[in-house]
């Protein structure tokens, strides 16, 4: 355990002398590549902020409007009958939206039920197995600057909700509490 720590305390070090040593050996200028990489990555952050900003206000619109339990109860004898703990409904459907949204769902759930509950987890596995599609869609879209997302949006919910089913799945059957 001591070598992997005295490797993990070695390698960001080790990476960047490295790096200076490659661009020494090209005869490249280290510090203007950072500072150029450094100017184009503001541009990036102009092109994603308004997606950024405009998910994080539907986010806020979403929970304080009471929608998020509204389609949480609406939704709950199809989840019911798939067998899906109707507390971490919250999760699935915030979790697309917001990454940061959908950790303190995880944490509201953990402190609430207990993270060796069944709805802990499957809310655990819940989380590690879907992906903030829509953050990601807008982040990466926004930053090459596509509008039309084609299927993508499609396939990515489709993806989340086949990890929503299957952390269910995977909990009742690997920790045996279903």
């Amino acid at each position: 355990m001591q070598t992997v720590k005295t490797i993990s305390e070695w390698l960001l070090p080790c990476l960047i002398l490295l790096f200076l040593l490659g661009a020494f050996c090209k005869k490249t200028d280290a510090y203007q590549a950072f500072l150029d990489g450094a100017k184009d990555s503001m541009t990036t952050i102009v092109n994603i902020l308004p997606p950024v900003v405009g998910l994080m206000i539907a986010i806020a619109m979403l929970r304080g409007s009471g929608l998020l339990d509204f389609l949480c109860n609406l939704i709950s004898p199809v989840t019911a009958f798939l067998g899906i703990p109707t507390e971490t409904m919250p999760l699935a459907l915030l979790r697309p939206i917001s990454g940061s949204g959908g950790i303190a769902m995880l944490a509201d759930i953990l402190k609430t039920y207990g993270p060796d509950s069944l709805i802990g987890n499957v809310a655990s596995v819940m989380a590690g197995s879907t992906e903030t599609t829509f953050y990601t869609i807008a982040v990466y879209f926004g930053a090459v600057q596509v509008t039309d997302t084609r299927y993508a949006v499609k396939a990515a919910l489709l993806a989340d909700a086949a990890g929503i089913l299957a952390s269910v799945f995977v909990t009742r059957v690997f920790v045996g509490m279903g």
